[in-house]
């Protein structure tokens, strides 16, 4: 969050910073240089190398996902996670379509409702970048639910994707 904030604030120029509250639960390792540090605007951040398929989402799915590939990786099923990091600009370099010519397998996931930024990325990667051209099977969303979230403390996890979700698309693409 700093990074971002510390890159919009030295382009002086309007911005939309969309902060997920799930990520107001985490404690993270604060940089060393605070006030320096920056986020480059349309660059994701390949978290996790992999070779079976690729995962692409951003904000606080990304602990999820992580999760969610533990399971995976005892499943010997590897794969290569992207944090997108910003929509506008987004992807300027097109490294997403680069992972994707490696795995032939796409899953975009958001915790918007369906039709949100998972809509948006989808169209940038499949269409805008010609990713259509390397799949082995479909690409696929994975969203939160057509429905307001639920305000109990499960909520979340029957809201929007969770670990077991994310597990089973994936694996239904391998077997695709």
């Amino acid at each position: 969050a700093a990074g971002m904030y510390n890159t919009l604030l030295q382009a002086n120029e309007p911005a939309i910073v969309i902060e997920s509250l799930n990520g107001y639960r985490l404690k993270e390792k604060l940089p060393a240089n605070l006030s320096a540090y920056t986020v480059p605007l349309g660059i994701p951040e390949i978290l996790h190398e992999g070779t079976d398929v690729t995962i692409v989402t951003y904000g606080s799915m990304t602990r999820i996902v992580e999760e969610a590939m533990i399971t995976l990786n005892e499943m010997d099923v590897s794969c290569e996670l992207i944090d997108v990091q910003t929509l506008l600009p987004f992807d300027i370099h097109h490294s997403i379509l680069q992972s994707l010519q490696k795995t032939n397998r796409i899953l975009f996931i958001d915790e918007d409702v369906p039709g949100g930024g998972t809509a948006y990325m989808f169209q940038q990667v499949i269409e805008g970048q010609g990713g259509y051209r390397w799949l082995d099977v479909s690409p696929r969303t994975l969203t939160a639910k057509a429905h307001r979230p639920a305000y109990a403390s499960d909520g979340d996890y029957f809201s929007k994707p969770n670990a077991e979700e994310i597990v089973d698309a994936v694996r239904e693409m391998m077997a695709e």
